[in-house]
């Protein structure tokens, strides 16, 4: 993992379709200087409203991740935010016409490719990591959904898929380190199954989606009529049945929605703002519950920033001893009525009064 803070050497630009929205779109990713982060700007709209890539402005999480502000939004940055933090750029504006990204062939590899082309450049500023010391786990029982987050001097990640089908058995794909992402992740395509298609479709997602882009599963015969029914919301297509994928180009990797779940991953936690050095452990990922576990580790990430700026370390039992408590509230004796406060989350608080 770097140390310093990277961007990139020259501009890029791709342009092409939307997959959720169907819309043509076009990005030209520019270099930034150090600390900016990473910004979307949307040229196409009056007074070019900016939106930061960051966990705050996530807005919607069905299917892709969307971000918002102020009424604007832009669709599915994941697979533009896994190629630019597989490739550990810290710092980028992005400026894009249109409301999503081009979905290109549903991979980030394109991304990674017009990226590795202009290079990318070592900057001042050193990268500020978000260490993990102790486990963080998150669990959705209703969808046997399962993410941890360990420590571990370094980034490390493991993804588990489950759909119980057919054609897709028990997946793991695994990122050991970064330097492996462009030949390991980045080309893994988005997929589904051939029975959420039509459903996805008349939701008003997948508009732009194809056999050129995504992947889709098939457990099950098809009749003509379903395949004429196919045709009709995707095109006419070539459609070859081979070991339950409709694509005629089969797979590129015998793991390939596994390997693509991990891209998701590292897209949405690209939001955090800052490199995690952590080992995470994730079973049946998915975008809402990517945010949601990204919640937890950014409120023990506030938490810690806190009691390191607050604390005074007279008292080792306490989160907040007394001298700790008076440099946050802003009364004093006889109206502080806390002399220590012992823990706190996002929605619980435990202090004693003495």
């Amino acid at each position: 993992m770097y140390i310093k803070q990277h961007t990139l050497k020259g501009e890029i630009e791709l342009e092409g379709v939307g997959l959720h929205t169907g819309n043509k779109s076009k990005v030209i990713i520019k270099p930034a200087p150090d600390n900016y982060g990473i910004k979307f700007v949307r040229v196409d709209l009056p007074d070019k409203p900016v939106i930061e890539a960051d966990i705050d402005n996530v807005v919607e999480y069905e299917r892709s991740t969307t971000l918002g502000k102020g009424g604007v939004k832009i669709y599915t940055v994941e697979h533009l935010m896994s190629a630019l933090s597989g490739l550990q750029i810290d710092n980028a504006i992005i400026e894009i016409e249109g409301n999503e990204p081009p979905a290109l062939d549903g991979s980030a590899i394109e991304y990674v490719k017009a990226i590795k082309k202009v290079g990318t450049q070592e900057q001042q500023a050193n990268r500020e990591f978000y260490v993990i010391e102790e486990p963080i786990h998150y669990r959705d029982d209703e969808k046997e959904v399962d993410l941890a987050a360990m420590p571990f001097d370094g980034f490390r990640v493991t993804v588990i898929v489950d759909y119980n089908s057919p054609v897709l058995s028990v997946q793991h794909a695994t990122l050991v380190d970064m330097k492996d992402y462009e030949k390991e992740i980045a080309p893994a395509r988005t997929f589904c199954f051939i029975d959420e298609v039509l459903p996805l479709f008349k939701k008003g997602l997948i508009k732009g989606g194809s056999l050129d882009n995504s992947v889709v599963l098939v457990d099950r015969e098809l009749s003509e009529e379903e395949i004429n029914e196919l045709k009709s919301v995707v095109g006419d297509m070539d459609v070859a049945l081979q070991k339950g994928v409709l694509n005629k180009s089969g797979l590129r990797f015998p793991n390939e929605p596994a390997r693509h779940k991990l891209l998701d991953l590292i897209g949405d936690f690209a939001l955090l703002g800052n490199p995690l050095k952590a080992q995470i452990m994730a079973v049946r990922p998915g975008h809402k519950s990517n945010f949601e576990f990204m919640k937890k580790i950014r409120s023990k990430i506030k938490q810690k920033k806190l009691i390191k700026k607050y604390s005074s370390g007279a008292d080792n039992k306490a989160v907040f001893d007394i001298l700790a408590i008076q440099k946050i509230l802003p009364h004093r004796y006889p109206f502080l009525l806390v002399d220590r406060i012992t823990y706190f989350d996002e929605k619980h608080i435990e202090g004693i009064k003495n």
